[in-house]
């Protein structure tokens, strides 16, 4: 934020507010006058609140707010409260406003959700513990009032969309969040719009070169793929307009990072994603057939080509957890190429856009209600264990947000939703608490299984129980959900409290009779020769015996511990912070790597081996220096989300000339003497060093794998040039990790 340049035109400026306003109000088609006045009251109140305030781009604030709200009403479907708040929602935490303000202007509900806004100015700050905190706040609105959630979503949205005027170290951090928590959230709330749009804007951050191929290539073949799709859907039009159905078809193109994505697990070069598009066909019906409408539509779409059976998707009959209503399936087209067709209602189509927000629009879905309503009071359950740390909670909370879904039915018919790789434990606590803790096994379509069968699609099951059953730590590595886990580790937890507590007991007497003080720097001297992290568990290692206390004299005399006769006992000193972390600024300091820093130790990372040329930021670890990994590195994301305090800026020293360790793959087709031809290039024409070489072959493909010393990007590049060159060779890429 920044004062108005000299050259700045403020009646011009003001002029365009007018008119972003304005469109707002045109946006929000359904308002009543009353809407219309407190929209506009709350518009006033705003430009008042941020008419000194600017964006790191130079345009004035205003139009921030102003952009929220439009994103609110365009891409959401909400209302005039939500729009209200939308343009309020920086004024409390930003300038003189406060919540009685609100209050006293705009009525309690508005008040509430500005609340919620506020708690949560930054999902992730510098202190990790202080990030969780936050996105716990945030969360907890989900079931005080949804629009919090939905409001910050649409704020976040509008920043990354103008995070081009900010730092790039700032856009890696903010795009490394957005596609951490942000997007899987959205996904979760179902509005798959807003999804799709924030990781490909986080994906054109974090792996810019490779979103730039993917969009050329994706605008390169378009003219290719609107010939495919007219010809394609010219025999449908036809036929749905001859059977009378009211109708639309839209083309819906896969988002950038989907395709890498699917690059990336299948192995495959964009030329052979079968799904870079799909075809949507969207039917005017009213509620009571557009079940059959649908199935009919499928219908008409085979008789004119050939379904794949194991690519249909009913979520008509059975919808996602978060509403989604639709029909897929994928087709053989004439030229050989799988097409994915999805058929739904508008009702459907609205809510599949525009997710909860639309689909609270249409009460009658009950059904989608109560599976959303379930999943909120699953969350509220692993908020309230006083058990869970805000860390643990980011953790179990995001296990649930991405997954894909397997339905399975209780012995009475009921139908239970449940992540894929669920188990019979995960399904006993998705019933209840205290069938969960005294499951001994089930009955799987009337076969006897055990507590770690992974359950499948279509399942019945019957939960077997028994009231000497509980929890042990075996049970945590096979369950899937968030909330199986969370209850067994509240019961270990319980159990462990009480077993610590008759240690704790049996230490009390053993200080008592070698004559030491019960103090706690007596019990830290015994934690730190045991190598023990904390109290409870010295005293649980006490009670189950691991801890053997006849030697307490002798640790007495090694270790320090002070006898109650002789001294008194000296206060414990605060622990000191990591001294790497305390020496670096971290947003002042960058690494020049060949150069010494502070006296800090750093190292290349193990899992993403950097070599110069690589784009690269060093992360500062407890006990082992600083560590430098490359921005596109599998652990990155993880790092800069949940650590940003502990990244730091680096950049390879230009003239450094070193050989580094890379790791290539090469994939192609098994020919006589290609293994020789690979070799011969990394020994002969590049006077390569070559570290290891391995090749494997099956059904005719073969894949080698190598570890070369280059001197850097450059270096690296033309070697995997040249066996690109070579006949048989289809794909070469650098190991993003090992």
């Amino acid at each position: 934020m920044s004062e108005v340049p000299a050259h700045i035109d403020l009646e011009k400026e003001r002029k365009e507010i007018l008119n972003a306003f304005r469109g707002l109000l045109r946006a929000l088609k359904d308002r009543t006058k009353e809407d219309t006045a407190i929209i506009r009251k709350a518009f006033d109140v705003a430009v008042d609140a941020h008419k000194e305030m600017r964006r790191k781009s130079g345009e004035p604030y205003i139009f921030h707010p102003i952009a929220v709200a439009r994103i609110c009403v365009d891409e959401m479907g909400l209302g005039a409260t939500a729009v209200v708040c939308a343009l309020l929602h920086d004024t409390v935490e930003d300038t003189h406003i406060t919540l009685e303000d609100v209050e006293d202007l705009f009525g309690e509900k508005v008040r509430l959700i500005i609340d919620g806004l506020t708690k949560i100015p930054e999902v992730f700050d510098k202190n990790a513990s202080v990030q969780a905190e936050n996105f716990r706040k945030m969360i907890l609105t989900i079931s005080d009032d949804i629009r919090v959630v939905l409001i910050k979503l649409a704020d976040r949205l509008h920043n990354m969309r103008t995070l081009a005027s900010m730092r790039q170290d700032k856009q890696i951090k903010i795009a490394s969040e957005t596609k951490f928590l942000y997007a899987p959230l959205a996904h979760r709330l179902g509005i798959y719009t807003v999804k799709n749009e924030l990781e490909d804007l986080a994906f054109r951050y974090t792996e810019p070169d490779i979103y730039q191929d993917i969009q050329t290539k994706l605008k390169s073949t378009k003219d290719v793929r609107d010939r495919f799709v007219r010809k394609f859907v010219n025999p449908i039009r036809e036929a749905l307009t001859h059977e009378g159905y009211i109708y639309k078809v839209k083309v819906r193109t896969k988002s950038i990072s989907s395709i890498a994505r699917k690059i990336k697990t299948k192995g495959v070069p964009f030329e052979e994603v079968y799904d870079i598009f799909a075809i949507r066909i969207i039917v005017e019906t009213p509620p009571e057939f557009e079940k059959p409408d649908c199935w009919r539509i499928y219908s008409i779409v085979t008789d004119f080509y050939q379904p794949s059976p194991d690519r249909l998707r009913d979520w008509i009959s059975t919808p996602r957890a978060n509403g989604y209503e639709s029909l897929h399936t994928t087709v053989m087209s004439p030229t050989g190429k799988w097409v994915e067709v999805q058929i739904r209602s508008s009702r459907m189509d609205e809510i599949a856009e525009k997710g909860l927000a639309a689909h609270y629009r249409y009460k009658e879905s009950k059904s989608n209600e109560s599976k959303f309503d379930r999943w909120i009071s699953e969350i509220r359950d692993l908020m309230e264990s006083p058990d869970v740390s805000a860390m643990d909670f980011i953790n179990e909370f995001k296990l649930n947000l991405f997954t894909e879904e397997i339905y399975i039915f209780t012995p009475k018919g009921d139908l239970r939703v449940l992540p894929t790789s669920s188990t019979i434990l995960d399904f006993a606590y998705d019933i209840h608490t205290d069938i969960g803790d005294k499951c001994i096994g089930a009955k799987v379509n009337n076969k006897l299984m055990p507590l770690s069968y992974e359950l499948q699609s279509g399942d019945q099951v019957a939960i077997i129980t028994s009231s000497k059953q509980k929890p042990n730590e075996e049970w945590l590595k096979f369950v899937a959900t968030a909330r199986a886990k969370q209850k067994i580790k509240s019961s270990l937890n319980e159990e462990r409290k009480i077993i610590a507590k008759d240690g704790k007991e049996i230490l009390t007497r053993k200080f008592k009779q070698h004559n030491i003080r019960f103090i706690g720097d007596n019990v830290t001297v015994l934690e730190k020769y045991y190598k023990i992290s904390t109290a409870t568990e010295l005293y649980f290692q006490i009670a189950k015996g691991k801890i053997d206390l006849s030697k307490l004299r002798e640790i007495e005399n090694k270790a320090g511990i002070l006898n109650l006769e002789k001294k008194i006992a000296k206060p414990r000193k605060a622990r000191k912070r990591d001294s790497a972390i305390s020496k670096v600024n971290q947003k002042a300091d960058t690494i020049i790597i060949g150069e010494d820093f502070k006296d800090i130790d750093y190292r290349m990372a193990a899992c993403c081996s950097p070599i110069p040329g690589d784009d690269v930021f060093g992360f500062i670890t407890i006990s082992e220096g600083i560590k430098i990994h490359r921005y596109n590195c599998s652990n990155a994301e993880h790092l800069m989300s949940k650590m940003a305090y502990r990244c730091i800026k680096a950049r390879w020293k230009s003239k450094e000339r070193k050989e580094n360790l890379a790791s290539i793959v090469v994939r192609g087709i098994d020919r006589m003497g290609i293994v020789n031809r690979i070799t011969e290039i990394i020994s002969n024409q590049h006077n390569i060093n070559m570290k290891s070489i391995s090749f494997e072959t099956e059904d005719g493909i073969f894949e080698g794998n190598m570890k070369v010393m280059v001197y850097d990007t450059e270096h690296l590049n033309q070697l995997m040039t040249k066996f690109e060159q070579v006949e048989g060779v289809q794909r070469v890429s650098r190991k993003i990790s090992e």
